[in-house]
């Protein structure tokens, strides 16, 4: 399975087990963290916990059939990834991203709509979609670091590390004890029931999600998305040290 589930004392944790790949945004682990997310709520889970196994959380969208793909189905490849954003964002449950290595794109929205955000040390976060003319979870970022921030992040592209996504506010805590950092938020998400939980997401919430959802088409929509991200790809490709 791409998403390991475990269920214990009222907390259900997912693990995005597709290490190989980055745990990359591929439809299907995008449909089974949907899926096994369900199936945490229905377990009664009061706490949804987020990890990546291997090296990183999640390092943005699945790009490895990039060649074979049509743009229509990269499209809406992106949709669905939007869509789970909303859906983990207003659960009626408290949910905690874990953060270690790379958290980018498609990742590091997916780490930004959890209650609880903890950075490991050698965690690095970047919002690179807009350098191809996406727009997903602007609203949501911005809602969570301010504008200001938010621009400047999603402007410039570039990785930033543990310390500085907290200062932001992109990240909650820097825990010394992540197995510590996992039993307060526990003894927290214990106190309020389901329905109280969702009220607070609903009320608290300054993003819109249909509008964000409107941005995110209107982005895609634009001719040449795949041809952006091929242009991206080949940039950041070309970057990297070449072995000896």
């Amino acid at each position: 399975m791409p998403v390991e589930l475990t269920l214990r004392d009222g907390v259900g944790t997912l693990v995005l087990a597709r290490p190989e790949r980055g745990n990359a945004l591929g439809p299907e682990l995008v449909e089974a963290i949907g899926g096994r997310f369900d199936e945490a709520l229905a377990a009664g889970a009061r706490l949804v916990v987020l990890r990546g196994a291997g090296r990183h959380f999640c390092t943005g969208l699945d790009l490895s059939d990039l060649e074979t793909v049509s743009e229509g189905d990269l499209a809406l490849r992106v949709i669905r990834i939007e869509l789970l954003l909303q859906k983990i964002h207003a659960s009626p449950v408290t949910t905690l991203a874990i953060g270690q290595g790379r958290i980018f794109g498609a990742g590091a929205d997916l780490f930004a709509v959890c209650d609880h955000r903890l950075a490991l040390p050698d965690a690095r976060f970047a919002f690179p979609g807009p350098a191809f003319g996406l727009a997903l979870g602007t609203g949501r970022l911005a809602g969570l670091v301010g504008e200001g921030r938010a621009r400047a992040l999603l402007l410039a592209g570039e990785a930033i590390g543990p310390e500085e996504a907290l200062a932001l506010g992109l990240a909650t805590a820097m825990p010394a004890s992540v197995e510590d950092a996992v039993a307060a938020a526990q003894r927290d998400a214990a106190r309020l029931d389901a329905a109280t939980v969702a009220t607070l997401h609903r009320r608290t919430r300054r993003a819109d999600d249909a509008a964000d959802l409107a941005a995110l088409v209107h982005s895609l929509a634009r001719p040449g998305l795949k041809v952006r991200v091929q242009a991206y790809r080949a940039g950041v490709l070309a970057k990297r040290p070449r072995p000896d």
